[in-house]
């Protein structure tokens, strides 16, 4: 039998996230060139100031 070892996630509280959020996404101003965060209720919270998107928030088409 050929034992197969997996890829495991690091242990917690290291200090950053393993994938995707699933409520938020985020969305391309071109206007005011700034990527925004949409909370789960669709609102929106926050948007960036240097133009580059949200690292681990899914983007909306």
């Amino acid at each position: 039998m050929e034992v197969i070892f997996l890829a495991t996630n690091p242990s917690k509280g290291d200090g950053h996230r393993n994938g995707a959020l699933r409520d938020r996404t985020q969305v391309y101003n071109p206007k005011t060139e700034t990527w925004t965060k949409r909370g789960p209720d669709g609102k929106f919270m926050d948007g960036k100031k240097d133009g580059t998107p949200f690292k681990g928030v899914t983007k909306e088409r």
